[in-house]
């Protein structure tokens, strides 16, 4: 009776993914660093395309499909054994527009005069430079070890997750739409976020981990009239006070067992100081734990704006732009993926977290083909009794994404790629698959 495991072969491919990984880590550092040093914002990501598509090329891949959705990449990967299925490894490639002062030597000082409401300063105060870098390193990984794969992967490097400009498309629902996943079409989508947890430790949630989410854009409308005779015209600000007030009890109108928020990030004036002017925009974003609160939520925001205006007799529109559906990852999909991943970090750092109303489109992909999207921790952080994030003594803090000191640890990017090129390997052979 043979004494060998059954999967005895396998085992030694992911001895080699992980030998491969360690082998690409200092250039994926690099990679991170460049691309931190010189971030784009979304629909402008023309460089970090370029980095991408030179790369995959350099891999000798089957395929490598520029210019989707803008500035999205796909990179083929046939492997050289027969199998059915095509796992998806998605990064999402765009900055925000927010100063960088995360005080590394790489920072960016780029301004994107040209921007639509800009200049605006840039910078990858959400990771997505790290989401780029490791997700070129896997496919490093995996074509190195083409021979031993039993099915495709797919690269996909995706811009415009942050939304893009609203005149423009873009993002993943229009990647869908341009056919990046037509052929072939995947039978798995995995991605990660780095977040503000524990370097290493990768967090899961069952169910809705982002919570659905759409673009809001407020217009009230008055007269424009001189400042010195506000009784000769309409003054839409008061009205626009009105309603940033009473955004703060909408909340209180829905459920409070799935939590929901509206919040109003801009407020954009066309006057001067001794004009009132025509118009107050607000710009803002609704999140919902829950989807099926969206509508509720969006339709009482209408009620409260126009009703507010109106009693300045001004007028408001609201516009509902760049709907998202939640980030949901089902009980299957977990159950299927958490023996890699505790294989690939260790049990004990592999952690089950509460959900959070951040959003990311990587649920149209999710929510389409399947999968599984997780969190990657990399700051000076520990858990503490319940389970929560804390700083560890004598690092550099928890700082969380979107925050102009937000960090992410060089090295825990490795920790990126093995779990890419593990979560592809054991899909394709099936090891991992709610199906």
């Amino acid at each position: 009776m043979s004494t060998q495991p059954a999967h005895a072969g396998e085992g030694a491919v992911r001895a080699e993914l992980d030998r491969a990984a360690e082998q690409v880590a200092q250039q994926v550092i690099a990679w991170r660093r460049h691309l931190h040093r010189h971030p784009e914002l979304s629909n402008r990501e023309e460089g970090t395309a370029a980095l991408v598509a030179d790369h995959l090329r350099s891999l000798g891949l089957d395929e490598v499909r520029t210019g989707i959705a803008g500035h999205g990449v796909v990179g083929v990967l046939r492997g050289g054994r027969p199998g059915p299925r095509t796992v998806a490894l998605r990064a999402d490639t765009d900055a925000l527009p927010v100063k960088d002062l995360c005080g590394a030597d790489f920072g960016s000082e780029t301004v994107d005069a040209d921007y639509p409401g800009g200049p605006f300063p840039v910078s990858h105060a959400c990771g997505h430079d790290c989401h780029t870098a490791m997700l070129m390193g896997a496919a490093s990984v995996l074509a190195g070890a083409r021979e031993r794969l039993p099915g495709t992967v797919l690269f996909v490097f995706q811009p415009a997750e942050e939304g893009p400009p609203v005149t423009e498309d873009g993002g993943a629902r229009a990647m869908v739409d341009a056919g990046a996943f037509a052929d072939p079409v995947p039978t798995m989508v995995f991605g990660m976020h780095v977040t503000p947890y524990p370097r290493g430790y990768v967090g899961y949630h069952v169910g809705n981990q982002y919570a659905a989410s759409t673009l809001v854009r407020i217009v009230v409308t008055g007269e424009q009239v001189h400042g010195s005779t506000p009784w000769q015209g309409v003054d839409p600000m008061p009205a626009a006070g009105a309603i940033l007030t009473g955004i703060g009890q909408i909340y209180r109108q829905v459920s409070a067992y799935a939590p929901v928020t509206v919040t109003i990030g801009h407020v954009e004036d066309v006057g001067r100081f001794n004009i009132i002017g025509q118009t107050v925009t607000l710009w803002g974003t609704i999140r919902c734990a829950e989807e099926s609160d969206m509508a509720e939520v969006r339709r009482r925001l209408t009620t409260l704006a126009e009703h507010s205006a109106a009693a300045y007799h001004a007028t408001a529109t609201v516009d509902c732009l760049q709907a998202v559906p939640p980030v949901h990852n089902s009980a299957e999909w977990v159950a299927a993926g958490l023996p890699t991943l505790r294989r690939v970090v260790g049990p004990e750092r592999v952690v089950e977290t509460g959900a959070t109303l951040g959003y990311d489109d990587v649920s149209e992909l999710v929510k389409r083909f399947g999968g599984l999207y997780v969190m990657l921790g990399v700051q000076d952080a520990t858990l503490d009794a319940a389970g929560r994030p804390v700083p560890a003594p004598g690092g550099r803090g928890i700082v969380t994404n979107h925050h102009p000191r937000f960090y992410a640890d060089d090295d825990t990017l490795v920790t990126g790629v093995r779990l890419h090129a593990h979560v592809a390997y054991d899909h394709l052979t099936g090891d991992l698959t709610a199906g």
